[in-house]
């Protein structure tokens, strides 16, 4: 298949080589969120699923199946269950920072209220396990289901660290290995499993997986305080929600006492004025930790791509290679 010259960027090229398992994966969410007896059920998930996305994660799964040469039809049932899982993490964690902005779009809980968003995003889990049961396979089972409490086992952790200022960055990888990087290592790792490969694809297609999802967190909480990525989200907002990300924590490590009692005042205590946020870009700026955040986002994103060595060689794990720089692209 040529590739559309217009798609340069990787996920574009694996959305266009993808692009007949992307509409099997779209038909088959549009046909699973519908509801019978609660129409609030789609109206309230086809405002966030069709709101647009990369649809990084679904991709994942169908190229790692793709180049593991899996032929059957459960690529693209495991490619939704992924969605399905993601965006109801998503529906769950705008309640809990109380947010009004997704993807540039007003969130769910906005336009509908809190318990419609929390609700709706029960029903897709249960969907996802749905969709996970017809594949057949319990290891596929226990991958997906693994990952989804350790989703929400992350996010737990974040609301225990939040605003703590003794948070480590050993607890903060905790955290986004567990509400990010363990999606995405499910997604790449159960396209190797459906497709029967070697242990030791499996394994790689798993570390891969958890790198990118890393880099793409760590990447993600740079572009909180600045940059060039359109993510939806204000500048600050994770300040504004006293959030303890990388950059910040490396900046609290260094602090003088004049700083500290800056972070445990706006941060630890909530106390926030105008003029906070630019003084907070001005630590982060004094201490270098957006640059040295950066360098352990590229150190990630060299680790995915280290990681696809044992794949079987194919123009997709090229594509997927090249995501991995591309995640740390979006801040250079």
């Amino acid at each position: 298949m040529s590739l559309d010259a217009r798609a340069t960027k990787p996920h574009e090229r694996l959305s266009e080589a993808l692009s007949a398992e992307m509409e099997a994966v779209n038909a088959l969410i549009r046909a699973r969120m519908a509801s019978e007896h609660a129409p609030r059920i789609p109206e309230v998930t086809a405002h966030l699923v069709e709101a647009g996305g990369k649809r990084i994660r679904p991709l994942l799964t169908l190229a790692a199946a793709r180049i593991c040469g899996y032929e059957g039809p459960y690529d693209v049932h495991l490619a939704a269950t992924v969605e399905f899982i993601h965006t109801a993490t998503l529906l769950h964690d705008d309640v809990v920072d109380e947010s009004d902005q997704r993807r540039g779009r007003p969130t769910a809980n906005l336009l509908w209220d809190n318990p419609s968003s929390v609700l709706v995003g029960d029903y897709l889990f249960a969907r996802a396990f749905q969709l996970m049961v017809e594949t057949g396979s319990l290891r596929v089972l226990g991958i997906l289901s693994n990952a989804a409490a350790t989703i929400a086992e992350g996010e737990v952790l974040q609301l225990t660290a939040a605003r703590n200022l003794a948070t480590t960055e050993e607890t903060y990888f905790k955290v986004i290995r567990g509400k990010t990087a363990a999606l995405f290592s499910a997604a790449t790792e159960v396209g190797g499993v459906i497709a029967g490969r070697e242990e030791n694809v499996v394994q790689a297609l798993f570390d891969y997986g958890d790198a990118l999802g890393i880099a793409f967190q760590i990447v993600d909480d740079l572009l909180d305080y600045g940059g060039t990525d359109a993510t939806g989200k204000d500048v600050g907002d994770d300040f504004r929600e006293r959030k303890l990300t990388l950059p910040v924590i490396r900046a609290v490590a260094a602090a003088d006492e004049s700083e500290r009692a800056f972070w445990d005042r706006t941060i630890a205590r909530g106390r926030q004025e105008e003029g906070d946020l630019e003084e907070a870009l001005r630590l982060l700026a004094r201490h270098g930790t957006m640059e040295s955040t950066r360098a352990t986002a590229l150190d990630w994103a060299a680790r995915a791509r280290a990681a696809l060595k044992p794949v079987p060689a194919h123009p997709m794990r090229e594509m997927l290679a090249d995501l991995a720089d591309f995640v740390v692209e979006r801040i250079s």
